[in-house]
């Protein structure tokens, strides 16, 4: 079986792919400080309540944090006897390497919604990943990343108005019943839902005008489908993008050692 970790800014997601589907999936608080016996006992107790056998044959990581890289690597080494693939590490291949500016550093995040986007759709497609950022990421037609952008999280946007206003309460998003609030949390919930709609619409429609081909939408991230209650904002919601690219590079990494 394959471990697929992805570790983002804020959460770290373990899921383990049996070749045919994901047969278990854990997430975590992102900490840097957690050590790779940590980590060993939180897996082993939730592989054991779900009953699935800790077979690991393979481990793939892709983290935003480099600092907790050191850790994980010592988790695959010591209580899984096998050396990790680091997605932005040289020695782990891409089916197709990004085309962008000479000496530009792509996050790993993207590089893997990049090969799981395009194994499951094909070239010419637009990422939203709603995640700590909301990134957009531009798939060309032969699989490659070729650019994207970059903008602040939804919840990184509540926490920092509730930081900076001190009146201003902190709210969970959801889609309001109306825009027009009539209620401090009705007003802020307004703000960031259609506000967010309206950032999906206008990016998404700006990207494609400048693509100037057709482009398909794919949405992924937890609050995706929340923001497609919304409106028309994607073709496709993918809960399971990341990890699926996570398999698709491993996979190839196999294929051409």
């Amino acid at each position: 079986m394959l471990l697929c970790i992805d570790c983002g800014n804020t959460n770290t997601v373990f899921s383990v792919w049996d070749g045919h589907e994901f047969v278990a999936t854990f997430r975590t608080a992102t900490e840097h400080q957690r050590t790779a016996d940590q980590y060993w006992v939180w897996f082993s107790q939730l592989m054991e309540h779900r009953h699935v056998p800790i077979e690991i044959g393979g481990v793939i990581i892709s983290s935003t944090v480099p600092r907790v890289v050191f850790n994980l690597r010592v988790l695959c080494d010591r209580y899984f006897d096998t050396r990790p693939y680091v997605v932005g590490r040289p020695d782990c291949l891409l089916p197709v390497p990004p085309r962008v500016d000479a000496g530009t550093q792509v996050g790993p995040d993207r590089l893997v919604n990049t090969a799981g986007a395009f194994d499951r759709h094909g070239g010419d497609i637009i990422v939203v990943d709603f995640g700590t950022a909301t990134t957009f990421d531009v798939v060309a037609h032969d699989g490659a990343y070729v650019g994207g952008v970059i903008a602040p999280g939804v919840n990184l946007s509540l926490e920092a108005l509730h930081m900076a206003a001190a009146a201003l309460p902190h709210v969970d998003v959801t889609k309001p019943q109306k825009v027009i609030g009539t209620n401090t949390v009705a007003c802020m919930q307004a703000g960031v839902f259609w506000g967010y709609v309206g950032l999906v619409q206008e990016i998404t429609a700006r990207i494609k005008g400048e693509y100037d081909r057709p482009m398909r939408v794919v949405g992924t991230g937890g609050l995706a489908p929340l923001f497609a209650t919304g409106e028309v904002l994607f073709d496709d919601i993918e809960d399971d993008l990341t990890m699926h690219g996570l398999t698709v590079i491993h996979r190839y990494n196999k294929e051409h050692a």
